[in-house]
């Protein structure tokens, strides 16, 4: 049973409306109290320190455990069920865990054999394999966070968890409990799963022993043994003791996943990968367990699960060349905007272990009423688009203006458009890094995709495909599929490292996903050729295209959605060159002067046209081809400065650089006019858009 003690003098008798009955415990951030809702079930609620509570990083740290115990499936943790703010002080409610820890079991009554050890094993991995597919790693797994519930273990207190592309506020410091913690962590290494691994493996020596591997005398000492020595395993059986073993590997990369381990210890081979395509030039040897997997021999085939990978201790390249309204191709980077959470924001997890905590928490999309302002001065006032309530060539009038999260961003969405805003990524420069965002459907609102380096939502809004920061446990990169409809999650594995395959295009009936196969070269990315998902039966094809005048620019899908195309040629003037299913090259058009959008979008609606930057023009110089014949169907010149794309058969939307400090995606029409503004960026904002066609409206 869970021990409780009586409140002391200076609790208070109630938080957050919820009578307090007693303290389960105390650490470095505050107390956890059992309390009872109005229904007289049990709860638990964190408190924070009053003299932590004025500092804004620690509360970051205490409500940590608000966004990560979400990601995670309620059965291996404590369900989550409220946050609050009581004198100033942050607080934490959570499902109430009746129980021990293992820390008081083993202590208490003495160590555990046989298949109760054996239980507590596969239990306690389970629970960590779930986290781990959340994308989360725990960082402080030890036995005193885990909670002997009457229906299974319980792991806990997600306090110093973090989504595995985090950043911490506080760099240098080191957290977690040194007798339980891997030595990547004390190093102040990157931390992945495969330390949380290690951390399960000392647990599991303690539940065998009652004492930890490496010791629990002082900090120095222990520290030296988790770094230098090797462990005390004690009375181990050899099936387990081979598993622990090989999670307390030194080198991180030579541990076993949770999967694995979970396998092992139901005496079953981990199943076949059945990888996708062979993406390194060199094959991996075979392992021992606990080391990655090798690289599959005989033809790559394809992978696909409901559930993604766990991943591994190090992020794989931040690579995705994009398009911003600074009109230069950049990385794309993904991170979280910190959020202080004040009365019922979010929710949260529980229980101390006296360490410290980081949150960063979604914002969501924010409407608001357009707000009174003079009038938008123009270089081009006379080629500005209609007054409001009016139309133009069937482009609808001014829509909601909208507020979009991660700044002074304003979408003016109207239900007619024949494109929407569905994804968009914003630089943090402090960060070097870039934030994700995606839609939850063709008109619903933004969620920030911490963990992603990029999204893109299908043109039906159903589903979501997702590129993680990091490859698989066996090296492999992958992309997710979510249907935001039913929320299944498909993880399909693409190629291997050191290869990367970044998220392109989606086709135009949502039935299939283009990727881009690149690798690094020096400080350049080459293009490799690219991969096709097949949404539908979760299958994927590699198509390896050995064309060397292609390889610095993206392939994209060509107007017919049959084939792919790539551009070739110098700077000021390239070519389009226009591949089939197998990766054939069927006809070039050279000469055709620059694809400001690359392949992405320069097609129009139909497929029947494609827009470039005019041979020897400028920026607002534009050419439609015809993409059959590669005959020039027009030219004309606006006052845009980077064209994304075709609007409809008859528009094309840009970037517009105002005078007013801000930044504009714009509707012209093909005489040059600025018809209608679509969404209003600052234009010190690195801001890279990702619209999609309405698939009930395109004329």
């Amino acid at each position: 049973m869970a021990s409780i003690a009586p409140l002391r003098p200076g609790d208070p008798p109630q938080l957050g409306g919820l009578e307090l009955a007693g303290r389960l415990g105390e650490g470095g951030q505050g107390v956890v109290y059992l309390a009872h809702d109005p229904s007289g079930a049990r709860v638990a609620v964190k408190w924070m320190r009053s003299d932590l509570a004025g500092d804004q990083v620690s509360v970051e740290r205490f409500l940590r455990e608000v966004e990560v115990a979400q990601q995670v499936a309620p059965f291996c943790t404590a369900a989550v069920l409220g946050t609050g703010v009581e004198q100033h002080r942050p607080y934490i409610v959570s499902e109430f865990i009746e129980g021990p820890s293992l820390h008081q079991v083993v202590t208490e009554q003495g160590p555990r054999s046989g298949s109760v050890l054996h239980r507590l094993a596969i239990g306690t991995a389970t629970a960590l394999a779930a986290i781990h597919q959340a994308g989360i790693v725990h960082r402080d797994f030890k036995p005193a966070n885990v909670i002997i519930g009457a229906d299974g273990p319980r792991v806990i207190d997600f306090g110093i968890a973090r989504a595995l592309n985090a950043t911490s506020t506080i760099s240098g410091t080191v957290v977690g409990t040194p007798a339980y913690m891997a030595p990547e962590q004390i190093m102040g290494h990157t931390v992945g799963p495969a330390a949380d691994l290690f951390s399960w493996a000392s647990s599991m020596v303690f539940a065998a022993s009652a004492r930890a591997p490496f010791g629990s005398d002082t900090m120095p000492a222990v520290i030296n043994r988790v770094l230098n020595q090797h462990p005390d395993l004690g009375m181990l059986d050899d099936q387990l003791r081979d598993v622990v073993t090989a999670c307390l590997a030194k080198d991180p990369a030579q541990r076993p996943t949770a999967e694995q381990v979970i396998m092992r210890l139901l005496q079953r081979p981990p199943p076949n990968a059945g990888i996708l395509a062979e993406a390194a030039a060199q094959a991996a040897p075979q392992a021992p367990f606990g080391a990655h997997p090798a690289q599959p021999s005989g033809p790559p085939g394809p992978h696909a699960s409901t559930i993604p990978p766990p991943y591994p201790p190090e992020p794989w390249p931040q690579h995705r060349q994009i398009t911003h309204h600074q009109y230069a191709p950049e990385p794309r980077r993904r991170n979280r905007t910190p959020l202080i959470v004040g009365v019922t924001v979010g929710l949260a997890l529980l229980m101390l272990a006296g360490v410290v905590v980081t949150i960063q928490v979604n914002q969501s999309s924010v409407a608001e009423p357009s707000r009174t302002r003079t009038s938008e001065p123009s270089r081009t006032t006379a080629t500005r688009g209609p007054s409001p309530g009016t139309t133009r060539a069937g482009v609808p009038p001014t829509g909601t203006r909208t507020r979009l999260p991660g700044g002074e961003i304003y979408l003016y969405e109207h239900p007619d458009d024949a494109v929407f805003l569905t994804s968009y990524e914003i630089e943090d420069e402090k960060k070097d890094d870039w934030i994700d965002y995606a839609r939850t459907s063709l008109h619903g609102s933004f969620t920030k995709y911490a963990a992603n380096w990029e999204s893109m939502v299908s043109p039906d809004g159903r589903y979501l495909a997702h590129r993680g920061r990091s490859y698989s446990s066996d090296d492999y990169d992958f992309i997710v599929i979510t249907d935001q409809d039913s929320g299944k999650r498909t993880t399909i594995k693409t190629v291997k490292d050191p290869l990367i395959s970044t998220i392109r295009a989606w086709s135009k009936d949502g039935g299939r996903i283009l990727l881009n196969i690149e690798k690094k070269s020096g400080d350049d990315w080459l293009h490799l050729g690219y991969t096709i998902i097949d949404v539908a039966t979760e299958k994927a094809t590699t198509i390896d295209v050995a064309d060397t005048s292609i390889r610095e620019t993206a392939f994209g899908f060509d107007g017919a959605d049959e084939g792919t195309v790539n551009v070739y040629g110098d700077e000021k003037n390239q070519g389009l060159r226009f591949f089939d299913a197998t990766g054939k090259a069927t006809r070039s058009f050279p000469g055709i002067g620059t694809m400001s959008a690359g392949t992405q979008d320069i097609f129009s609606p139909s497929g029947g046209a494609f827009v470039t930057n005019c041979p020897n023009g400028g920026d607002g110089d534009h050419c439609i081809w015809d993409s059959e014949s590669g005959e020039r169907l027009r030219k004309f010149s606006s006052d845009c400065d980077k064209v994304l794309g075709f609007y409809d058969e008859k528009h094309l939307y840009c970037w517009e650089q105002d005078n007013d400090d801000n930044d504009q995606v714009q509707v012209i029409d093909f005489s040059g006019k600025l018809l209608r503004k679509l969404l209003e960026v600052p234009d010190d904002l690195n801001f890279s858009p990702a619209f999609t066609i309405n698939p009930d409206r395109v004329s």
